[in-house]
């Protein structure tokens, strides 16, 4: 009998329901007669359910095991005890065909439609000789049951004066046929209607107490006559007495009534219910037969059977998701050469038609559709290269080839034969695979290319501390032989080489310690002064891999030139500050006699000497003008220095801007009426206050109005203007003098650069350069363009100049000394 993981324990069940008489009896001798009588009425509910079992599970079993190994080789794991439990029931099963064999007279069983003839009880020529010319009838009745299902029923004239009660009946193909044989002279060998003969009655008894399916018997109007102790079980009861007394059954209300009207229709009643049986809810396979006999029922438990079911259509969709995960098309085909199964992947890689794939398409066909999209590789005799994989299903190894498909793609195909005959395609597309590897061999030998032109030396070694890879300038940098590295050597083979030119220096250590690290591996820098007087930055780079860069880079004509480079600036800052202490330290010094001087020059002036005649006071007018012009000149050096030191601080406070407009105009009165020239004063209504240092403010307009009044003509107007814009204040001072030259335009606020401005003044050239300086300490900014640009778009030069100072108002104004 075929075995298969789904339908082990229907057949398992049978067997040992009536496997055990050997190990069993009745339970009494009370209950011996009650038994017989049920047993009489359940043989052709036995014998029919064993040839249904036993053609379902050669029918079914045979179809899903094979399926399954296909689809799920994990599932047979977790089948294997259902396969043990059905290998039991097999030999259960044949237990029970040599019990029938042995008690039934003659017992005649096909299991399926087209299975072949079973005969127990007697050998076949003995029975055919006993039935002489009824033997025909005999086959007649046994086609019929095999056509259709049903129930037989004769009495046959056999050889020698026998007669044969013949009783038979099948359901879905299957069927069993019973022969009794009678006296010679007419007598009945069995006791009556409904009783069997006393050897079979006490055998089936006993197979009915002893099984573990409940089994019942219910007389014509229900009630139950006779139930075996796996029914008592069933239902709780305390005895078979109880149980017939108060009528329990496994079912509910409406499968009974399916059954009666199921067996009042056909005469059986064969369908799988739930029920509750020792206080679980069990799958049960029953079938009921209805007779003269009244009702004889048998429940089977296949709760094992369809958890097996459930778990292997789990590991079957399980193992088709995961295939369909994969990038690797799969296409399985049986052993028809049809389709069996395929994953999205093969889908995708052919973009084949769902509708063509549901209709399991068989291998041919699938072929020549790709033959005419140009899906596979073109063939001189495409029909002797398809022949050529079509022996896949014959081999007994995998078959391994390579589609050069037209489009370019390049496929890795694996065919695999199944142990159904079947075989499984494995596609892999290497067409990326092959195009990355081709890039990176033209990479390597891109970077190969790169390295040998670039200047620097470099050096790879790999993880294991061997050198990898080098360029030309590498050899050249250290006087190596190319057949010296050609060996790979070690990093340290490779120091020893280095070793002449660079001596004693521990650099290589350092290299040698990032190359080979093991642990946290950072990049390394330095330099290496080599002895013979060149100079080398070199670096270790951690790559992705594990390897390591080494770079060199010849850098002493950079070093040297910094080296200079570096003295000079020293020097210039040691020049820069003996300038400053030399200016600080001279301006100090001659206040002192300054003051002196002023103070002498006040006191003649004031009378205090004696009285002073007209050239005399004019003298001493002269000595005042020139004191104060001294006085202002070391007033400005003072501040230089200061700056220049960093020493500079703003005094920060709250600036009217009329306020001190009005207050430059005014001290610079004096000089204008002296030039004979106008002084125009605008200040903007909104102009209002703005954090600033009061009196550096003024200083700087006071330097700007004095080179304004000193490059003016006579009869000209200098005007001093103050406004507020969006997030500054604007001071502007404007001359009608000869403008700014172009030639000057870039050193007017370097200092000491003194010109000829006009005909009365020229200054040492410091005022533009002091209010530049305290302009960048505000934060602002100061320009000087021709007074006409910016207006027209175009040069005015010869209309003026104008200056423009611009505080900035958010914040406070810079406190470090300017630049």
């Amino acid at each position: 009998m075929p075995s298969g993981p789904v339908l082990s324990v229907p057949v398992l069940s049978v067997p040992v329901l009536l496997g055990a008489t050997a190990l069993s009896s009745p339970a009494s001798a009370g209950d011996w007669g009650v038994a017989a009588s049920a047993a009489g009425a359940l043989w052709p509910v036995l014998a029919l359910t064993l040839a249904a079992v036993t053609g379902l599970a050669a029918l079914r079993g045979h179809r899903d095991a094979a399926a399954q190994r296909r689809k799920a080789e994990a599932a047979e794991r977790a089948t294997a005890d259902a396969a043990a439990a059905a290998s039991r029931a097999r030999a259960q099963a044949h237990a029970f065909k040599a019990l029938l064999g042995a008690d039934a007279p003659a017992v005649l069983l096909w299991p399926s439609r087209d299975a072949g003839l079973e005969v127990y009880g007697r050998a076949e020529a003995e029975l055919r000789q006993a039935l002489g010319s009824s033997h025909a009838q005999v086959e007649t009745a046994i086609a019929r049951l095999r056509a259709e299902d049903g129930a037989y029923a004769a009495r046959l004239d056999g050889a020698g004066g026998v007669r044969f009660r013949v009783e038979g009946r099948s359901l879905n193909g299957a069927g069993v046929l019973l022969l009794h044989p009678t006296s010679v002279e007419g007598q009945e060998t069995e006791q009556g209607p409904g009783q069997l003969a006393p050897t079979l009655g006490a055998g089936l008894a006993a197979v009915l107490d002893a099984t573990p399916a409940p089994a019942w018997l219910r007389g014509p109007d229900g009630a139950l006559t006779y139930v075996n102790p796996a029914f008592v079980a069933a239902v709780g009861a305390a005895s078979a007495e109880a149980a017939r007394a108060q009528g329990l059954d496994l079912f509910d209300g409406r499968t009974r009534a399916a059954a009666s009207s199921a067996e009042k229709a056909g005469g059986a009643f064969h369908q799988r219910v739930r029920a509750v049986t020792k206080g679980q809810r069990r799958q049960m396979e029953v079938v009921e037969v209805a007779g003269d006999f009244g009702i004889a029922g048998l429940a089977i438990d296949v709760t094992e059977e369809e958890a097996a079911r459930a778990e292997i259509g789990h590991a079957v969709a399980a193992h088709r998701r995961t295939l369909d995960q994969l990038t690797t098309a799969v296409a399985i085909f049986g052993a028809d050469e049809r389709l069996v199964f395929h994953n999205a992947a093969y889908e995708r890689l052919f973009d084949l038609s769902p509708s063509l794939l549901d209709q399991r398409p068989a291998d041919g066909e699938i072929l020549e559709d790709l033959r005419t999209r140009r899906k596979v590789p073109e063939q001189a005799d495409f029909r002797a290269w398809r022949a050529k994989l079509r022996e896949a299903y014959r081999a007994i190894e995998p078959v391994n080839d390579w589609w050069h498909l037209p489009g370019g793609q390049m496929l890795r195909v694996v065919i695999t034969p199944n142990a159904e005959g079947g075989v499984t395609y494995l596609f892999d597309d290497l067409s990326e695979h092959v195009a990355l590897e081709s890039r990176y061999n033209s990479l390597i030998r891109i970077q190969g290319e790169t390295l040998d032109g670039l200047a620097e030396a470099v050096a790879v070694f790999g993880s294991d501390g061997r050198l990898n890879l080098y360029n030309h300038a590498f050899l050249s940098l250290w006087s190596l032989d190319a057949h010296a590295l050609g060996d790979k050597p070690h990093v340290d083979a490779v120091a020893a080489m280095c070793r002449p030119l660079y001596g004693d220096n521990s650099a290589f250590a350092r290299i040698r310690q990032a190359v080979t690290s093991i642990g946290p591996r950072e990049a390394v820098t330095l330099r290496l002064d080599r002895p013979d007087g060149r100079v080398l930055d070199g670096a270790a780079q951690p790559l992705p891999d594990g390897g390591t860069m080494v770079t060199f880079r010849d850098v002493t004509d950079s070093v040297k030139v910094q080296r200079v480079l570096e003295e000079r600036a020293e020097a210039l800052e040691a020049a820069d500050r003996l300038k400053n202490a030399f200016v600080g330290h001279v301006s100090y010094h001659l206040r002192t006699p300054l003051n002196t001087l002023m103070g002498y020059a006040d006191m003649l002036r004031e009378g205090l000497a004696g009285p002073l005649n007209a050239r005399q006071r004019d003298y001493l007018e002269h000595m005042r003008q020139s004191s104060d012009l001294l006085r202002a000149l070391i007033d400005d050096i003072l501040d230089l220095a200061t700056i220049d030191a960093g020493a500079m601080e703003l005094d920060l406070s709250e600036v009217d801007v009329r306020e001190t407009v009005l207050a430059v105009a005014d001290a610079v009165r004096d000089p204008v009426v002296e030039a004979g020239l106008n002084l125009a004063v605008s200040i903007d209504p909104d102009a209002g206050r703005f954090v600033a240092d009061a009196r550096r403010v003024r200083q700087i307009l006071f330097n700007l109005l004095s080179n304004a009044i000193a490059v003016s003509p006579a009869g000209g107007t200098v005007r001093l203007g103050a406004v507020r814009r969006e997030g500054a204040l604007v001071f502007t001072v404007r001359d009608e003098g000869p403008g700014v030259p172009a030639e000057v335009a870039g050193t007017l606020f370097d200092r000491f650069e003194s010109r000829s401005a006009g005909p009365r003044h020229r200054g040492v050239g410091l005022g533009l350069a002091i209010a530049r300086s305290f302009m960048e300490l505000h934060g602002g900014s100061v320009t000087v363009v021709p007074a006409g640009r910016g207006t027209e778009g175009r040069s005015t030069e010869g209309r003026g100049t104008l200056a423009t100072c611009i505080f900035p108002l958010s914040g406070e104004g810079r406190r470090e000394a300017a630049e």
